[in-house]
């Protein structure tokens, strides 16, 4: 009875040790691909960060593609936490939510570690739109551009299209901007005024 009993606890602590091991090649591919480009880190650079072997990447992950693409997938999930932690903060009230927005994208862009938008990195790394990795950044615009809008037409802009649009152009220029500018010259100081130009030319008030 004893002998029957004991023999789950060797699959549960493979299991246990392949979830580890996941968690280590995922984390150590979302510091290497953001902060060096995916491109140019090999999977023997992972496999060094993350503390294991290679055939524990491969056991895993299909491919080096592969491992992007989950890379964008944490990127993607970590990109809506910020935008309805911002959201959150300013419960129905769109106009307000749309410049809180910018206030804390001012705040993150300006980091010392920020290397920009993740997804924009990719899209500059990897020229074919139907790359499944251009494929994934063209969803995260998507599902932006589309929350923008629903944003501006519930804040009354005149044209909520042409707002939401033009607001899109300025966080794209916001991450750029970010790699650009040193600290000294960065203009993205005064991307919450800028913002909040646009909105209310647009009859959006807080």
């Amino acid at each position: 009875m004893n002998g029957e009993m004991a023999t789950p606890a060797k699959p549960v602590r493979k299991m246990l040790q392949a979830a580890e091991a996941q968690t280590r090649i995922l984390e150590a591919v979302d510091e290497l691909f953001y902060r060096e480009g995916a491109r140019a880190v090999s999977v023997d650079e992972v496999v060094k960060r993350a503390g294991v072997n290679k055939m524990s990447v491969y056991r895993q992950f299909h491919s080096k593609e592969d491992l992007m693409l989950h890379y964008l997938a944490r990127r993607d999930q970590r990109f809506w936490h910020y935008i309805n932690v911002s959201l959150a903060k300013h419960p129905d009230r769109p106009g307000a939510q749309l410049r809180q927005l910018f206030a804390d994208l001012a705040q993150r862009t300006t980091q010392p570690n920020y290397r920009g938008c993740p997804f924009v990195n990719i899209a500059c790394e990897f020229p074919d739109p139907t790359h499944p990795a251009r494929r994934a950044v063209a969803q995260n615009k998507r599902q932006l551009i589309q929350r923008l809008r629903e944003l501006t037409a519930q804040a009354g802009a005149r044209d909520a299209r042409m707002l939401a649009d033009g607001l899109a152009i300025l966080i794209e220029g916001a991450y750029a901007a970010s790699q650009t500018y040193s600290p000294d010259d960065s203009p993205l100081s005064g991307l919450p005024q800028v913002a909040d130009t646009l909105l209310r030319a647009a009859g959006v008030n807080d």
